[in-house]
């Protein structure tokens, strides 16, 4: 065998071992951004879950329309009612009192839509007409929208609490009340006499009184825990506005 033909055997085996390398190289930097990719998804994929887990979600909007709830007994309905308001106006509650004085609560659809619309709807149904502020402290609220009077009363139905970023942080926070135990509104709602340590997520704000905030300081002062026989002051009427 010539020195040429020991060259050009040399040469093939250095070049199979060239390829050979490329190929390995380019085996291992595949197998590099496969792992690489499999490591980024699985980051990804917990933090997500760990956002969606410190996450309060809201509360899903119900369908615009549907059939109004039966009243199946004195001021009790079958259901919640459907979305009934349109979230993009703005609505105000005119509350008339029976012993003389209104004041305005401007409504917050846009922040508890849910709420206002429950609301809405029990003000158009005269539901609040001759309810009294059966529950008024002083340095702390007046709270109303009990039929019975008592603190126990419902519409029939309960919905669930809505998070927004509104906080009782003045006077005249409009906010609704509830058992105790979250996701268990009703009818009931209270109004601030001034700031205080309340935690919205425990009762959902959903509205603001902007004028005649005068007539609820005057409203007379009642702890039904102290004296459950004594009356408190009426609602004469809930007027609904929209624009």
């Amino acid at each position: 065998m010539t020195k040429t033909h020991i060259t050009k055997r040399e040469a093939r085996r250095a070049a199979r071992a060239k390829r050979k390398l490329y190929t390995r190289i380019i085996t291992i930097g595949i197998i590099i951004l496969a792992a690489a990719g499999v490591i980024l998804l699985a980051v990804v994929t917990y933090k997500q879950a760990k956002l969606a887990a410190l996450t309060t979600p809201t509360p899903q909007i119900p369908t615009q329309g549907g059939a109004t709830p039966e009243l199946v007994g004195t001021k009790q309905y079958s259901a919640a009612p459907p979305m009934l308001i349109d979230v993009t106006k703005q609505y105000f509650a005119n509350v008339t009192m029976a012993k003389g004085g209104q004041f305005v609560i401007q409504l917050y659809p846009d922040k508890a839509p849910i709420t206002v619309n429950s609301f809405i709807f029990l003000a158009r149904q005269g539901y609040y007409d001759g309810v009294t502020f059966h529950r008024v402290l002083e340095g702390f609220m007046a709270q109303t929208g009990d039929p019975t009077g008592t603190g126990n009363g419902t519409p029939g139905y309960s919905f669930a609490n809505e998070a927004n970023d509104l906080a009782y942080d003045k006077a005249g926070v409009v906010a609704m009340a509830n058992t105790g135990q979250p996701n268990s509104n009703g009818s009931q709602f209270f109004i601030t006499f001034g700031p205080y340590d309340l935690k919205e997520s425990d009762y959902t704000i959903f509205g603001q009184v902007t004028s005649g905030m005068d007539v609820v300081n005057g409203l007379t002062r009642r702890d039904p825990d102290q004296n459950p026989t004594f009356t408190g002051d009426i609602i004469e009427s809930i007027t609904i506005t929209e624009k």
